[in-house]
C-alpha cells in the first residue's frame, strides 16, 4: 500500500489495488502544476469538506473515474448539484462506517467551518478512519487541534494525515498535540505552503516531531511513500 501526496490536502492511497483520492484540488494549485489530473482515475474520492481548496476538482475527476464519492450528509447534496449521480454519491455522518472494496472507512469529527465554493450550507466538516487489511489510516482532513482527537487513541492507527500550516487548521505544535492525542508517530503533514498564510519552515517542523518522538513525512508534489 501506498500514498501519494498530490498538493495542498489532496492525497491518493493505493489500497492493495483500489485507490483512493482525498480532497481533490489539483488545476488551481500552482504548485501541482507537474501532476495530470487526467491521470487521477480513483474508485473513491472522500471529501473532508467542501470548501473550494478541497473540492475544485471533484467533478472533473469523478466524471474521468466514476468514483464513488463519500462525504457529510450537505456536502454530498452539493455533489450531486454538480452531475455526479446519485448512485455514485455515499452522504454519511458522524459514527457511520462504511464497507468498502479496501475495508471500512468510519467518518470522524473535525474542527473547521463547511461551505460551498459559492457560500451555500455544506454541512459541517469531517475526517476518516480507513481500515485495509492490517492497516489503519486517519485523514483529519481541515482541523484544530481539537479533545475529541483523543477518541481515536486506542485505534491503533498506523498513518495519519494532519493538517500543519496553521491560520486555517492546526499548526506544527498543536499538530504534535494531536499526534499525541491519537496515539500515532508516523505523521503525514497536508495543508502547509500552498498559500503565503501556510507556508512553514519545513526542516523546523521536521526537528520538532523528531524531538517529540515522532516521524514527521513531508512529501514532494507526485511523490509517494509506503504506508
Amino acid at each position: 500500500m501506498k500514498a501519494t501526496y498530490l498538493g495542498h490536502s489532496t492525497v491518493e492511497l493505493d489500497l492493495n489495488g483500489v485507490r483512493v483520492l482525498f480532497d481533490p484540488y489539483i488545476t488551481p494549485n500552482e504548485l501541482a502544476k507537474s501532476i495530470r489530473i487526467e491521470d487521477i482515475k480513483p474508485d473513491y474520492i472522500f471529501l473532508s469538506h467542501c470548501h473550494g481548496d478541497h473540492v475544485a476538482d471533484l467533478a472533473k475527476v469523478q466524471k474521468n473515474s466514476n468514483a464513488e464519492v463519500v462525504s457529510i450528509v450537505e456536502t454530498g447534496d452539493w455533489v450531486g448539484k454538480q452531475g455526479v449521480s446519485e448512485d455514485r454519491i455515499t452522504a454519511m455522518n458522524f459514527g457511520g462506517t462504511i464497507s468498502t472494496k479496501f475495508g471500512s472507512a468510519k467518518m470522524v469529527y473535525a474542527l473547521h467551518t463547511n461551505g460551498t465554493p459559492d457560500g451555500g450550507y455544506a454541512g459541517v466538516p469531517a475526517g476518516y478512519v480507513l481500515k485495509s487489511n492490517d492497516k489503519s489510516i486517519y485523514f483529519a482532513g481541515d482541523t484544530a487541534l481539537t479533545v475529541e482527537m483523543q477518541l481515536l487513541a486506542d485505534y491503533q492507527l498506523d498513518w495519519a494525515f494532519l493538517p500543519i500550516g496553521g491560520f486555517f487548521t492546526m499548526d506544527v505544535d498543536d499538530a504534535i498535540k494531536a499526534a499525541g492525542f491519537i496515539n500515532c508517530k508516523n505523521i503525514i503533514g497536508i495543508h502547509y505552503d500552498t498559500f503565503p498564510p501556510i507556508k512553514i519552515n519545513k526542516e523546523e517542523a521536521i526537528q520538532k516531531f523528531k524531538e517529540a518522538g515522532l516521524n514527521l513525512h513531508l512529501l514532494p508534489i507526485g511523490e509517494s511513500i509506503e504506508l
